[in-house]
């Protein structure tokens, strides 16, 4: 997975979403002219960010916490400035000054003020790095923090993040002289060489500003196929019924009157226990088919060639799954995408049909 672009075209929050939704472990580098920020995720968490625009070092941060006092404080520093490369946690623990659970502590409040600022920059370039802690080589601040033990959740971090943003401007300050030195640094270049945009992400952002105001069911359900075509070269999209599964529409189908097929096409449920447990797990699947009588019908109908691996992704609205999304790359049968970006818009679809579905019934309860 590679992940690359401008904050301008893909807002942190979004960023922090495909992460999160993926548990992906890896470097999440931001450079601006505001500054310099490294957050680490492992297994869709957070556990770590810095950035050269936070106000104290972590010795500083310890002081000002009243943990340790200005002698021991300056006696860290000094062992960072003869040897730059050794972490001020390392120094500290060895010194006896703080715990691990002090480091711990400091390094969340560290992590929230990193994030909250972040999400005021509205400009500036992002690389995720996959698989990748250690990136010293990759972005040079004074200190690379402390990797907490147990991960924050990003979307705590956005919610509370956007919570203290709502206070603070009600208040009339600036959170960026609260929770940072406003050291403003030019835009270093990134090294290698440019990474060509994800189709998911792509989609994403072209597609969400339609999902917020849709004017049916009917037309969320067409921008879940707009987007999946960029995904996969064939879809079908089916409604789920409490006993069967009902064509909705379809990309891609090389059959006679596809569309037409599609929405006559009913199958009972109890026809394929493939399908009926990736309905009831409420989780997307990416693998094989299994064959059952139900697969062998839909596979017939689609043209009777067998793809090596099929993508599904249970639509999920008050609580239950009311459509599914099929798709696989057959004829050419190459590797899928990654699909972050799609699992994400199909969460946003489920909760614009509750919307929708919720409009409806207001409107008939008036008639």
């Amino acid at each position: 997975m590679s992940l690359t672009g401008k904050l301008e075209d893909l807002a942190l929050s979004d960023i922090f979403q495909i992460l999160s939704v993926g548990k992906k472990t890896g470097a999440l580098i931001i450079k601006s002219e505001k500054g310099n920020a490294l957050v680490l995720f492992k297994d869709g968490l957070v556990v770590k960010a810095e950035s050269d625009i936070l106000k104290e070092n972590m010795a500083r941060a310890f002081l000002t916490a009243g943990v340790i006092n200005e002698t021991t404080c300056s006696m860290i520093e000094g062992v960072k400035k003869k040897l730059p490369d050794k972490p001020i946690a390392e120094i500290c623990l060895e010194m006896g000054a703080v715990t691990k659970e002090h480091l711990d502590k400091v390094a969340r409040k560290r992590i929230e003020s990193v994030v909250y600022g972040l999400l005021l920059w509205e400009e500036g370039d992002f690389q995720f790095e996959l698989d990748t802690l250690d990136v010293n080589d990759k972005i040079d601040f004074y200190d690379y923090g402390w990797e907490i033990s147990k991960g924050m959740s990003p979307e705590y971090l956005l919610m509370e993040g956007a919570r203290v943003h709502d206070e603070v401007s009600h208040q009339m300050f600036n959170p960026d002289e609260e929770l940072f030195d406003m050291d403003e640094q030019g835009e270093e270049e990134w090294g290698g060489p440019a990474v060509a945009e994800r189709k998911d992400i792509s989609s994403l952002r072209a597609l969400t500003q339609e999902l917020r105001f849709p004017n049916s069911t009917s037309e969320i359900t067409l921008l879940i196929l707009r987007f999946a075509s960029d995904m996969y070269q064939r879809g079908v999209l089916f409604m789920i019924a409490p006993e069967e599964i009902a064509g909705l529409g379809q990309f891609g189908l090389d059959i006679e009157m596809a569309d037409e097929k599609i929405r006559e096409t009913v199958l009972e449920i109890d026809m394929s226990g493939f399908l009926r447990g990736i309905i009831e797990s409420k989780q997307p699947y990416n693998g094989p088919l299994e064959e059952d009588e139900g697969t062998r019908f839909l596979i017939k109908l689609f043209g009777d060639k067998w793809p090596r691996e099929v993508a599904l992704f249970p639509i999920i609205a008050e609580g239950r799954v009311v459509a599914l999304l099929y798709g696989d790359n057959l004829p050419t049968g190459e590797p899928f995408a990654e699909s972050e970006g799609l699992e994400i818009f199909i969460n946003q679809a489920g909760l614009a049909l509750e919307k929708a579905i919720l409009q409806r019934r207001i409107l008939e309860m008036g008639g």
